[in-house]
């Protein structure tokens, strides 16, 4: 049977949605056998071949030759066997292949065969957006703003054939995004639940500013500069803790680029967010001193390494610069290195030996293992 209509449609449909033609066949093939089972007294046994080449497609319905018929949906008899197929000798008990044409299939068969391929559609697209979004999982990808909404602010994005909903908590807090925009999204995670896969979209998570380093930097890509935590505040700043694996190789410079080049390419696209770049070190008093970054520290003491908690010394006129504006910059450092940052002046305070003396400041880090998951996410 020759339908050349069938096979462009087919063709058309997997060059648009990228589902397979052999996939759409055997969903053509599921409904023909449903239809056959119901108009056809619960026989679905049925041959069904295709010749995309041909544009051609054959449907048979599988009956067995009897002396006599009992039930026409399953038997045929010899003389009917003999001219369905003359160039065959048949016996009782043989099976038969008897042509069809779809086409006369009850109203109600034919019903069911079209719920059956639009179901196969709707499946096979919800397979290739899964697909298409496992595959860009934890990357970057450019996207495009497709509307907005203005009660809520968020945005659908199109990325590739499909969409994703990027929520205003997503998104950096300079962003004004517009229909149309050309938008850089990390996806952080693909959900399959009731609603079909969805992909977590998102500008705001460290996971954001740690790939675009990897795509910035050759080294950090090369593996040659480690990103071993990220701590960001969206928008506002974000903390870098890097190291390098090769002793020629400056870690810090190398994310910084020749004249900053390869930060302010990041900076722009963050909209200005202000990004401390430290090196990574074993020793948590290290690590923790230049956390603290841009202020200096005299020296950082272990108080307790079970809880994992310091006591951070800065000279008296570094004190607000280490805590940061409401906090942030001790709150990002915790959160960098995974350690309770009770930060002090050098002069230290009244009571300051009291037992129940409230620290300068005091914070409740991740845990660093934690951190640098958080920082995938």
């Amino acid at each position: 049977m020759i339908n050349k209509e069938l096979f462009e449609a087919l063709r058309m449909f997997e060059k648009e949605k990228d589902i397979p033609m052999d996939y759409m066949l055997q969903q053509i093939q599921k409904a023909i056998e449903i239809a056959c089972k119901s108009y056809y007294g619960g026989n679905e046994n049925v041959v069904f071949k295709a010749d995309p080449e041909k544009n051609s497609f054959d449907v048979k319905l599988v009956k067995t030759v009897v002396d006599e018929v009992m039930d026409p949906n399953f038997e045929v008899t010899l003389d009917e066997a003999s001219q369905i197929n003359k160039r065959k000798k048949f016996a009782v008990g043989d099976e038969i292949e008897v042509p069809l044409d779809p086409k006369h299939l009850g109203r109600i068969a034919i019903s069911s065969a079209r719920n059956v391929i639009r179901q196969g559609i709707r499946a096979g697209e919800k397979g290739q957006t899964l697909i298409e979004f496992q595959s860009k999982m934890g990357e970057i990808v450019t996207a495009t703003v497709e509307r907005i909404d203005m009660k809520t602010g968020a945005a659908t994005i199109k990325i590739g054939k499909s969409t994703a909903m990027l929520p205003k908590d997503e998104q950096i807090g300079i962003d004004e995004l517009r229909e149309g925009d050309l938008v850089k999204v990390f996806i952080a995670d693909v959900k399959d639940n009731e609603r079909g896969p969805h992909a977590i979209i998102s500008r705001s998570k460290p996971g954001f500013v740690r790939r675009m380093f990897e795509n910035e930097v050759p080294e950090i890509f090369d593996g040659v500069v480690e990103i071993k935590a990220v701590s960001r505040e969206a928008g506002s700043r974000t903390k870098l803790a890097v190291v390098s694996n090769d002793p020629d190789i400056d870690a810090i410079g190398a994310c910084i680029g020749t004249r900053g080049a390869r930060v302010n390419a990041i900076v722009n696209e963050l909209g200005g967010e202000k990004i401390d770049i430290i090196e990574y070190n074993e020793d948590p008093g290290k690590f923790v001193s230049a956390a603290l970054s841009p202020a200096s520290v005299i020296r950082v003491d272990i108080t307790d390494e079970e809880s994992r908690s310091c006591k951070a010394i800065v000279p008296d006129d570094q004190l607000s610069l280490a805590i940061g504006n409401k906090g942030q910059n001790a709150r990002l450092a915790a959160k960098l290195t995974g350690w309770r940052i009770d930060i002090r002046p050098e002069s230290g305070f009244y009571g300051e030996d009291e037992e129940d003396e409230a620290p300068a400041l005091t914070e409740e880090p991740t845990d660093a293992a934690e951190e640098i998951e958080a920082a995938e996410e």
